[in-house]
This record gives structure tokens, sequence and C-alpha cells, in this order.
């Protein structure tokens, strides 16, 4: 046998491909190619754990209460009015005649009720589904004993404000500057997300 075949087999099975023709090699290298972009691919198409997602939400209910409570997702009405004035004037009289459309929406309370403590929200999602969140006092340390080290939860005082949703908690955030740049936050726990009626 041949030693420099025998040479180059051998070598082969450690891992060298030069016993490959280099017109062999050129096919390979696109295939190569495509199947790690596959990979690559199907890598950062799976869904991702815990997946955060931020949203402007409205607030249409609000309850804080220090003991126990039981909390009922309220009903809401919303109404827009859309007024047109035309006028006709002349040297000393004008005649003027308008028109108003008014629409909105009414949503009746949801059926079902929640066992609370502390702050709770009903938020109006832009899909028109409602989320219950609620938070309990937080723990703070003030080296004050089991009675003194929490804090109650920051609650915004405005109605339109941005939330965070990963998994069941909602990071709230919302202005607290004229400029609205400076932003203050809470998490609290997701009680449930009620279907749009």
């Amino acid at each position: 046998m041949d030693e420099r075949v025998f040479g180059t087999e051998h070598s082969a099975a450690g891992g060298n491909l030069s016993w490959l023709k280099s017109d062999t090699l050129s096919v390979m290298k696109p295939a190569l190619s495509v199947l790690a972009l596959s990979c690559i691919a199907l890598l950062f198409a799976r869904p991702v754990e815990g997946q955060k997602k931020e949203l402007t939400v409205k607030i249409i209910d609000r309850q804080n209460h220090e003991t126990r409570y039981t909390y009922f997702v309220p009903g809401y009405s919303t109404a827009n009015a859309n007024t047109n004035v035309n006028c006709i004037g002349a040297d000393s009289t004008v005649n003027c005649s308008s028109s108003t459309r008014v629409t909105g929406t009414n949503v009746p309370a949801h059926s079902g009720s929640f066992a609370v403590q502390g702050a709770t929200y009903a938020l109006q999602l832009p899909d028109g589904r409602v989320a219950v969140v609620n938070c309990q006092i937080k723990f703070a340390e003030r080296f004050a004993g089991s009675a003194g080290n929490h804090r109650d939860c920051r609650m915004p005082l405005v109605d339109e404000i941005q939330v965070e949703f990963s998994g069941d908690k909602a990071k709230l955030k919302w202005p607290v500057s004229i400029d609205g740049k400076k932003m203050e936050s809470e998490t609290y726990k997701i009680l449930g997300v009620l279907d749009k009626k």
C-alpha cells in the first residue's frame, strides 16, 4: 500500500479534511453555513420565559385598606363628544348652527371578587381587558422590630401610567415631576386579567 495515501487517510480519521478535494469542500461550506443559520434562527424563535412587556394603561378603579377586604371590579363608562359649529356673517348679523355627536362605552361590573389587603387597582389594558393588581405592605429594615419594619406601597395619583408586565408581576411607573422625566415605581402582584365584556 502507498504510504502517502495511507498517511492521508489516517490523518483524515483524526479530523484533518486535507483528503477531500477542493470542489467537495466548496459544496460543503454553503451547506454548513445554512445549517448553522437555521440552528441560530430556531434558538431565537423560541419564546423566552419571563419576557417583559410594557404597556400604557388607565386606572379605572383604586382602593386601599390596611385590613383585609373584598374587592369587586366595578363597571365603568367612557364618553367622547365632538361638536361642529358653522357660522355665516353679514354686516351686522351672524347666523350659527352646530351639531354634537357623543359616542361612549358602558362596561358592567365584573362578576367575582378578590380577598385582598393593601392597595388594589383595576387597570384597563389597550385591548379592553382589565388587569387587577394588588400590593400589600413591603418589608423595609428600620431596626424597629416586626411591627415597624415595613412601609406602605407606593400608589400613583394619576390615571394614565406605564406598566411593565413580567410573569405574575406588574411594575407600575408614573411621573412625579413637572417635566415628566422623574418617575416613581412600585411592583404589584397580578391577581387576574378579566376578559373584555
